[in-house]
């Protein structure tokens, strides 16, 4: 539920800020500041809030990232996906209807080329690594920050805007507004947010010289703060 819940407010947020975007100015520029600064602001509270329950992965690739480092049992892998892709469509429905749009509205924005392809899989290889860098080398109560942080900036630094995030790919085709993704662009997006990730795999396990010992280091489902 909370992975359902966090991964639907994260996209409610993410189309919302969009469409509140393109109503209030007609700069390309200042809509999409509008759409970083949104996002990053409730991927922040989101994290912090739903982190304690579930970890808020929010993201089928941070999930996959954590079973593939020991974090999560693979029996709980689909149960946290299947909640996350319901949350994020669940998420742009009632964001398309808080806009007075129709509640499914197909995305028409074509997604397409080399260089976008490119930058989403940069943009979830350096997710990754944050997420599992910030956990050797800080508190992990600044994951919440670093992640917000990073994806705000990634917004402008990518030349996808940072999708970074299959759940969130596949949930923004159901709506054709600034945020919106056609569903023809969707599978070469999936593809180059696999290959960010098994870079990030390696690149983590190359960085970091124990890297099992990662997967008693991150939070997990319910765990008790230490420094409480």
């Amino acid at each position: 539920m909370a992975e359902l819940t966090g991964t639907a407010f994260l996209l409610a947020a993410v189309i919302g800020s969009g469409i509140m975007a393109t109503r209030l100015t007609g700069d390309v520029g200042l809509q999409l500041l509008i759409n970083a600064v949104a996002t990053a602001g409730a991927l922040v509270a989101l994290l912090l809030a739903l982190g304690p329950v579930s970890g808020a992965h929010l993201n089928p690739a941070v999930t996959l990232a954590m079973l593939a480092s020991g974090a999560l049992p693979r029996s709980e892998t689909p149960l946290y996906i299947g909640a996350q892709v319901a949350g994020a469509c669940a998420g742009v429905v009632v964001a398309n209807l808080m806009f007075g749009l129709p509640a499914i509205n197909t995305a028409t924005v074509d997604r397409s080329g080399g260089g976008l392809l490119l930058g989403e899989s940069v943009a979830t290889l350096g997710l990754l690594l944050v997420v599992f860098g910030v956990v050797r080398s800080a508190p992990r109560q600044w994951i919440p920050v670093a992640v917000a942080a990073y994806i705000g900036a990634a917004y402008f630094f990518t030349s996808s805007t940072s999708f970074a995030n299959p759940a969130v790919t596949l949930a923004r085709t159901l709506s054709d507004s600034f945020a919106g993704i056609a569903p023809a662009s969707v599978p070469a997006f999936l593809v180059a947010q696999a290959a960010g990730l098994v870079a990030a795999l390696g690149l983590i396990r190359l960085l970091f010289p124990a890297p099992d010992t990662i997967a008693a280091e991150l939070p997990r489902p319910y765990e008790e703060d230490p420094t409480r």
